[in-house]
Parts: C-alpha cells; structure tokens; sequence
C-alpha cells in the first residue's frame, strides 16, 4: 500500500498495488493476534462491494461498513490501510466480472472487441459507482490489467498499428463509459423515483411534449424516436448501443492502413475508458 504521506505528495500514485509487501489479512486465513478472526480482505471486499451497489458510493463509509460486518471500524483497518485501498480493492472486483477473450481464440476481432464492450458497459451499468471511481485510481489491478492488456491484444489482431491503439481503444471504452454512465444514471432516477425504466422515459416525454411540442427541435427528436421503432427503453438502448459501437469499429476497420497519427499507445494501460 502507498504510505499516507506518499499519497499526499504524489496523488497521482494512489493504488493499494504497488507496494511490494504482502497486505495484511491477505491469504484468507485467520492468524493470530487478528482482533476478528472471522474476517478477511476477501469478506471485507465482498461486503464493500454489496454495501456500494445497495447504497452508493456517497453513502458510504468505513464505519457503515464495518455495522455491516458487525464488527469495529478498526477491525476492518486491520486488513486495510484506508478507505481508498478498500474502493481500489472493491473497483478491481467487479472487474472481474469482464469478459476478455482466450488469447488462443481465434474469433474474428471484431466480435472480441463487441463483447470486451458489451462487457465493460454490463459493469459499469451493474455497478454504477464505479464510474465516479475509474480516474481516481491508476487501475492496475489483475482484473483491470487483464482487461487492458485483452483490449491491445484485440486491437493487435485487427491489424491497428501500435501508434493508433491507444486512440483506437480510447474511442471506444470512453465511448462506452460516457454511454453507460448516461444509462445507470438513468436507471437510478427511475428507481429513485420508484418508477420503470419505460414509466420514467414516457412520463419525461410527456412533460417535454407538453414544455416544446411546437418547436423544429421536438419535431426532429420525434422523428429519431419515431425511426428507431416502439419497444422498451432497454432495447432502445441496446440498439443504440450496438450501432455506436459499429459505427466506431467500422471507422477503426477503415483507418488502420492510412497515415499515422500523432497519438501513441499509452505506456501504463489503465482501465479503458478512464
């Protein structure tokens, strides 16, 4: 972990993973001289991870945490150092819920970097905090790195010259992110508002309809809304999603052979998008 003092004067270095030593609690086990022999990272991990989908990343604590687990704040200290090793650890977690392809698969490019997208915007919609926390840290973790590293290898395949990856990658995981962050947040309004998805969407079309039903602007959106055919606000998404993500794969597929940018592939892969 990086020393609090560290922290302040160099903020940009802020991952539990680049000390060298083992981090206490880690390895399951109870040992002795732990004040709670029935925790562990993992457990504490796995409660913050719960604790953030269920309340929020504004809503939460260290102290709330440890009411959760039923323990002592201290307690939990004794696995961690501080609350932004706990996030990072937490952050890293629900990466491993990405699906980044066998390096030995031979499937076309293309539906590898579909589903490394389809993925990463399953995440971050699963788990909307997480998008408040991907620039805070530097996202070296296994999962985040394994992530990474998939998306140079895909970009690799699909014969994306070494200069233009990192470009490539950017345009479509920042891409994903800014589209998945606009749809969690849509999704908590709802539920905030103890609404559907599809009760909200039309009840907010209404209000609007009623604000500017006479304007050029009402009357194009109309006609984008009216083209993209009926069904519900999930396939609505989901088609949006998928066109986007084509139109940026075909723009990859047909630039990757003309003149080099000026853009390098990033030295440190973080999480893409972040």
């Amino acid at each position: 972990m990086v020393p609090a003092d560290d922290r302040v004067k160099k903020p940009g270095m802020r991952s539990v993973w680049l000390d060298a030593k083992v981090p206490r609690g880690s390895g399951g086990g109870a040992r002795k001289g732990d004040p709670d022999s029935g925790l562990d990272r993992e457990k504490i991990t796995a409660a913050t991870v719960a604790l953030l989908d269920a309340e929020g990343l504004a809503k939460f604590s260290m102290r709330r945490l440890a009411a959760e687990l039923g323990v002592t704040a201290m307690s939990v200290y004794w696995y961690v150092a501080n609350k932004d090793d706990l996030l990072e650890l937490a952050l890293d977690r629900v990466a491993g819920e990405l699906s980044p392809p066998d390096p030995d698969d031979d499937t076309d490019w293309r539906v590898q970097l579909r589903r490394l997208a389809q993925s990463y915007r399953e995440m971050l919609v699963s788990h909307p905090w997480t998008t408040g926390l991907l620039s805070r840290f530097l996202n070296i973790g296994p999962h985040m790195m394994a992530f990474s590293h998939a998306s140079i290898e895909v970009m690799r395949k699909g014969g994306v010259p070494v200069e233009r990856q990192g470009g490539a990658i950017s345009a479509v995981f920042q891409f994903v992110y800014g589209f998945a962050n606009s749809e969690a947040q849509f999704r908590g309004l709802a539920a905030d508002a103890g609404l559907s998805v599809d009760e909200l969407f039309r009840e907010s079309m209404g209000l609007i309809a009623g604000e500017i039903e006479e304007t050029e602007l009402f009357r194009a959106s109309s006609e984008i809304m009216a083209a993209r055919g009926g069904g519900t606000v999930e396939e609505m998404y989901q088609r949006d999603f998928t066109y986007s993500l084509d139109v940026l794969i075909a723009g990859i597929e047909a630039t990757r052979g003309g003149p080099a940018g000026a853009a390098e592939a990033p030295e440190v892969p973080g999480a893409p998008g972040a």
